[in-house]
């Protein structure tokens, strides 16, 4: 039977005092002291001494209708129950699964409260969910123990190069640094550290990686491959190899390799597995020296078709008609790497037409496109996106793509090119579409501007996509996905729903996984939504009358995508939140 939870009715602070466990003076000085450095209150009183997290914890399972549960006196855990529900989900919701009978599982949960994620988790896993409270660093530390283990680097290599990895990485440009620093281009000349660099960037192309990160700490290397957008670790050279693989990426970027206490950023053109891989380079300096990270650029992995790249069918016939209208601003939101210059670039290409004038002004330019007029900004220099900006509309542009509207000037700058008859796109950092009207007031944009110009605004996130090569079916009730937000009328009257997943294989490297779609959130600015601007109407009104427009959110965008077998519930789980009208 699915756990119940019980609202406080009350403060947490007030209901321990009511109960004898601290005194009302204690609780004056615990809020006291939250006003100054803020945080929590239960934590407070833990720091302060006046309760144990034990009794907290039995104390607030008690109030939920929960039980307390002590994973360190707990014992092992059945990894295959722990695994039933995967890391990702894992870590991002502070749970982990601790037991199963029958068809319930109980989850030990920091947060007993959090309703949205037990009823996705009864949809993930068909079972009904019962909740136990534990202590958040004991939650952690069981996480990092069933979740943790780690091969050598022996092991990848040999895997690489028994799977016939090509290691052979020839770098198409490389010029010398013009530093006698003998010893230092020596360390990374050296034949052992060729090898181990060029097996870690052959490695990475051929996992698909967007990105490559090298970290050093006290007595060890790490180094993990963004695939499909979530870190994996991978095995890694030993402590004593770090300062060498810097110095030789150093070299392969054209950067100072005598200069490790500033940042330096880089890039290297690289041929490996028969095509031209771009990669750019960010070096950091830490506690234990040069944390290095590498962006992948794939130019053979870019998508220009719009239909390919996850809209759905109603969503993409708004997109089109409003990236047809000649002038006016549209923009894309969204977090880093949720795949926002993969839209631009595509729509770009779609308007590329010989008759239509396009500048964009990026930093960087991460793709090449022909026929499109691509600047670099270089704000070292005073090349910034305002000024390029200002440039551009001396150039007789039709349309214009901003790599990012980051302040006043750019967005006013913006807000110009449209009132004079120009297609502007550009990004946002904003979580959802609304948003990003609320992030332009309080850039100081007046209401009455942004609603004669802005004409769109998408917000968008990355799902993997299930592995075609072991996809399986399974089934949740119908009820499960009706609590999970749903509606009756996508359910008719099925009693169970089949959804997929991948069960893990070679192909995807046991992930179940295969590539990336994009979940869009697409807000069209028609009349209602103008006036909600003009009235300085708050994000979620202005949302609520989005929706009730026809606007497809991106939970219900994901969840599409789940009912049709292309995505995971743990996927939806992770890049949305559950819809709250």
């Amino acid at each position: 039977m699915a756990v119940k939870h019980a609202a406080l009715k009350k403060k947490l602070g007030d209901l321990l005092v009511d109960v004898g466990i601290i005194t009302p003076q204690q609780l004056q000085d615990a809020m006291e002291e939250q006003k100054k450095r803020g945080g929590k209150l239960g934590i407070i009183l833990i720091s302060l001494g006046y309760i144990t997290e034990d009794v907290l914890l039995a104390f607030l399972g008690k109030q939920c209708g929960v039980s307390y549960v002590s994973l360190s006196e707990y014992g092992e855990l059945d990894e295959d129950i722990v695994k039933s529900v995967p890391e990702s989900v894992v870590r991002h919701q502070t749970l982990i699964p601790i037991s199963k009978e029958n068809n319930v599982l109980t989850i030990a949960m920091a947060d007993p409260l959090n309703v949205f994620a037990t009823d996705d988790l009864r949809l993930m896993t068909g079972h009904e969910i019962n909740v136990v409270i534990a202590s958040e660093n004991e939650i952690r530390t069981a996480i990092e123990k069933y979740y943790g283990n780690k091969a050598s680097m022996d092991d990848i290599v040999k895997d690489m190069e028994g799977n016939g990895v090509d290691a052979n990485v020839d770098v198409v440009k490389e010029s010398d640094s013009g530093k006698d620093i003998v010893s230092l281009e020596a360390e990374g000349e050296d034949a052992p550290i060729i090898k181990i660099v060029n097996l870690l960037l052959s490695g990475a192309v051929k996992a698909k990686a967007s990105d490559i990160h090298i970290e050093p700490y006290e007595k060890s290397l790490r180094v993990r491959y963004r695939i499909d957008g979530v870190l994996h670790e991978v095995s890694a050279p030993p402590k004593r190899t770090q300062n060498a693989i810097s110095s030789r990426l150093k070299i392969m970027s054209n950067l100072d390799i005598a200069e490790r206490r500033l940042p330096q950023d880089g890039r290297i053109k690289i041929k490996v597995m028969n095509k031209e891989v771009d990669l750019r380079v960010s070096i950091l300096p830490t506690a234990f020296g040069e944390k290095i990270v590498m962006r992948i650029l794939d130019s053979s992995s870019l998508k220009l078709e719009l239909t390919e790249l996850g809209f759905e069918q109603e969503t993409l016939a708004v997109y089109q008609k409003n990236i047809a209208i000649p002038y006016g601003i549209i923009l894309v939101t969204g977090p880093t790497g949720s795949g926002k210059s993969t839209t631009l670039y595509s729509t770009l290409s779609t308007l590329n037409q010989p008759d239509v004038n396009i500048s964009t002004i990026e930093d960087p330019v991460e793709y090449v496109l022909e026929g499109i007029n691509q600047v670099q900004a270089r704000p070292d220099i005073g090349l910034t996106f305002a000024s390029g900006l200002k440039s551009f509309l001396r150039q007789d542009p039709d349309i214009i793509m901003v790599g990012e509207i980051r302040d006043t000037e750019t967005a006013e700058i913006a807000i110009n090119a449209a009132l004079t008859g120009h297609l502007v796109f550009s990004t946002l950092h904003t979580n959802d579409a609304p948003g990003a009207v609320t992030r332009l007031n309080n850039m100081g944009i007046e209401p009455f501007l942004t609603t004669s110009t802005v004409t769109m605004v998408i917000a968008q996130r990355l799902v993997r996509v299930i592995c075609q090569n072991c996809k399986e079916p399974y089934e949740v009730p119908a009820d499960v996905l009706i609590s999970s937000g749903l509606s009756k009328k996508e359910i008719g009257n099925k009693k169970h729903i089949k959804l997929f997943k991948g069960k893990g294989c070679d192909r995807c490297s046991n992930t179940g996984y295969r590539g990336r779609i994009s979940c869009y959130e697409v807000m069209e600015v028609n009349d209602k939504i103008k006036e909600l601007i003009l009235d300085r109407a708050s994000t979620h009104i202005i949302k609520h009358t989005a929706i009730e427009s026809g606007m497809l959110t991106l939970r219900q965008s994901a969840f599409k995508k789940v009912l049709a077998g292309t995505t995971t519930v743990e996927e939806m789980m992770r890049i949305t939140f559950a819809d709250v009208s």
